[in-house]
């Protein structure tokens, strides 16, 4: 079953300037197109892509350009990942241009979203430990 873009995330990507735009755009088609079974929606005012109810990715607009997180990326292995603290296993890439973008890096990153999860839909019941789901 694929997923289509949820509306408010066309509309988020909309919102933005021209060169954030095109890389809200790209991203979220890269992301519907190799996650298709990934719920989408605007979560803490930013687009994400979820698994059975659990964050794997999103990005937003900083100051600085367009962050693409992962939030288990921090064991995906990846140098182009920056992991940004020690209690959560997130990692992201600021892109400040679409050419930036390596469609190829992504599609890795996606199938390791995918494949190797930390359990942030329970972190509130569980007083804030992360569990490894997969």
């Amino acid at each position: 079953m694929e997923n289509k873009i949820a509306q408010a995330i066309l509309d988020y990507n909309h919102s933005k300037e021209p060169r954030d735009k095109a890389i809200c755009e790209l991203l979220a088609r890269e992301i519907t197109k190799h996650l298709p079974e990934a719920e989408n929606k605007i979560w803490h005012r930013h687009p994400v892509w979820f698994l059975d109810g659990n964050p794997v990715t999103g990005y937003d607009k900083l100051k600085v350009g367009v962050r693409l997180m992962f939030w288990s990326g921090a064991d995906f292995e990846e140098d182009a990942l920056n992991r940004r603290g020690e209690k959560f296993k997130d990692a992201s890439i600021v892109y400040t241009s679409v050419n930036q973008v390596d469609t190829t890096d992504l599609k890795r990153w996606l199938a390791k979203a995918r494949d190797i999860q930390w359990d942030y839909k329970n972190i509130v019941k569980r007083k804030g430990k992360l569990v490894r789901l997969k």
